[in-house]
């Protein structure tokens, strides 16, 4: 019936893309009369399509510090439709920092632009999630959409920033070399490079603070170096650098106020500020012999001190002045009993565990004459020997005085005194500087056998004292005489006469001879023997007394005459005799 159909479902745009016209050229064969027909079918679209992005999602990255104002043109969307079915306009899901501008292209092509209209702030907002919508001009009307993710590029805006402008940490003085003292923190709201920190000690930090502390560039801790003197310095101010990475950084610092803590590490010092010695043995108690400086480096009760003498010296110590110790005497001294005193002064602190120090001080003790001469024993006996010679040394006292120098330098005196009338200086002398006592005279024993000086001592001192003595003199007695027959008495050299009877009997006393001798003791002891005698065994004689008597009885043949010779001898060495 000649009728054209459809034979299946048309597609222009299979057929025609994006061909604004689709035409289809047919041709058509009649037969019986045979004809052949030109026939263009023009394919009319219709809005079958819907628009579309090349993608579902976009990335656009936007650096933070870019300008409101600035536009990024975006990838079209497409319609396989044509004409009004195709695309026709594009919108942008409201937002507060982007709009949309439309933009035609070649052959009415139209462009979205996306506009920034507010700045960007990475740290507040690193992406934004943008909706755009595209359509078509069909009926009805076709829509496509596509998500915008715009990731916000960091710009280096932000410095680092410290968790606290100002730290403040305590720190025992003793903390090992390694010790961690703290670590800081600063963070950076910047990404990548920019908001990597590192740290450093500033610029500012003294270089002494440089050599006891460090600071890890990485982890911010800080850590000891060197030791820790609390007397030294007990406080540091430690100035910490955070810089990051990024181009054009802004470092930034912080401060660490360490405040150092005492340790009882320091013993006290103990010094002599003054001292006067040597010191008068005739002191008051109570006079300031030295002033004494003692002090402790550490601080509180580390650094209080108790102080004190430690031995037992007659001194002590004055603590209330505040600046000094005073030495004191505490009771009067005795050079003689201690010529020196090593006097031990003792300081400890009130640390845990206590800390002490000791200070010797020699304090010498001057001399005052506050001591006479003394004699060994109240009285001396000298004895000497009759006939000595003249200026013969014959006694020697000495005596001792404790103190010293002039104090004790002696000179000896004899007191004056009588000696059978006569004084005793015309008798001895004494030699003042060494006690010897020397005679003036030659002694006899038979007219002076003893007599007393007083030596006296004296020493040289101010005032000067002195002590006495006695010393009694003895003369010894020397064989120098020889006995003196004086019974019977012989007169002119002739013999003396005795009568007896011529009937006298054995044992008839005939006489006594009696003899004197001037000397004393052994010297003075007679015995007396018949020396010669016409008769020998007629008559004996008594050795001490002296008496003769007759042995045997008188005879007529004994001559009428009898001679005898009688010796006296004493005992002195050697004997004197007499006849």
């Amino acid at each position: 019936n000649g009728i054209l159909s459809v034979k299946e479902r048309i597609d222009r745009e299979e057929l025609c893309g994006a061909s604004l016209t689709c035409v289809l050229s047919l041709e058509a064969v009649l037969e019986n009369p045979l004809s052949l027909y030109q026939i263009e079918v023009d394919i009319v679209d219709i809005n079958d399509n819907s628009p579309s992005f090349p993608k579902i999602q976009f990335r656009l990255e936007i650096s933070e510090n870019t300008a409101p104002g600035a536009r990024f043109i975006l990838e079209g969307a497409h319609d396989l439709d044509i004409g009004t079915n195709s695309v026709q306009t594009y919108q942008l899901v409201a937002n507060e920092y982007f709009a949309l501008n439309v933009e035609s292209g070649i052959a009415d092509w139209k462009l979205p632009v996306l506009v920034l209209e507010e700045p960007l702030d990475r740290e507040k907002h690193s992406t934004h999630r943008l909706l755009l919508l595209v359509k078509d001009g069909g009926v009805p009307e076709r829509t496509g959409s596509a998500q915008i993710n715009v990731v916000v590029e960091d710009a280096n805006d932000n410095a680092p920033v410290f968790s606290r402008s100002v730290y403040k940490i305590s720190l025992w003085e003793n903390a090992t070399k390694g010790a961690l003292v703290l670590q800081v923190n600063a963070t950076d709201l910047d990404d990548g490079t920019n908001g990597v920190i590192v740290y450093s000690l500033s610029i500012h930090t003294p270089a002494r603070v440089r050599e006891i502390f460090s600071v890890d560039s990485r982890t911010g801790e800080v850590t000891l170096n060197a030791n820790l003197d609390y007397e030294e310095n007990n406080a540091f101010d430690i100035i910490i650098q955070a810089k990051d990475k990024g181009s054009n950084s802004i470092p930034v610092n912080s401060h660490i106020l360490l405040n150092v803590l005492d340790v009882n590490d320091n013993a006290p010092e103990i010094s002599l500020t003054s001292l006067s010695s040597p010191v008068s043995e005739d002191s008051l108690p109570g006079t300031v012999i030295a002033l004494i400086s003692a002090s402790d480096r550490d601080s509180g009760k580390n650094g209080q001190l108790q102080c004190q003498v430690e031995n037992e010296v007659p001194f002590t110590l004055d603590s209330s002045s505040k600046k000094h110790l005073k030495l004191l005497t505490q009771q009067p001294l005795d050079r003689e009993s201690a010529s020196t005193h090593n006097v031990i002064i003792s300081c400890r602190d009130e640390g845990s565990p206590p800390l002490a120090s000791n200070k010797s001080i020699l304090i010498e003790v001057s001399d005052r004459n506050d001591n006479a001469p003394q004699f060994s024993q109240p009285s001396f006996t000298a004895y000497v020997t009759e006939n000595s010679n003249i200026d013969a040394s014959i006694f020697s006292v000495m005596a001792f005085d404790p103190d010293k120098g002039e104090n004790a330098r002696l000179s000896y005196d004899i007191l004056d005194s009588w000696v059978q009338a006569q004084s005793v200086h015309n008798y001895v002398y004494i030699k003042a500087e060494t006690g010897v006592i020397y005679s003036y005279i030659s002694f006899d024993y038979e007219k002076l056998n003893n007599f007393q000086i007083r030596v006296q001592a004296h020493d040289n001192g101010v005032p000067q004292l002195s002590s006495n003595v006695s010393v009694d003199v003895i003369i010894l007695d020397q064989n120098d005489n020889a006995p003196v027959i004086v019974h019977p008495l012989i007169e002119y050299g002739q013999p003396a006469t005795e009568a007896i009877s011529r009937f006298a009997e054995a044992g008839y006393p005939v006489t006594k001879v009696m003899a004197t001798d001037a000397d004393s003791g052994p010297n003075a002891r007679l015995c007396y023997r018949i020396l010669q005698a016409t008769d020998m065994e007629l008559f004996t004689i008594a050795e001490e007394t002296g008496e003769i008597w007759t042995t045997r009885a008188v005879t007529k043949t004994d001559a009428t005459k009898q001679r005898l010779v009688v010796q006296v001898n004493d005992n002195g060495i050697p004997a004197l005799s007499t006849s």
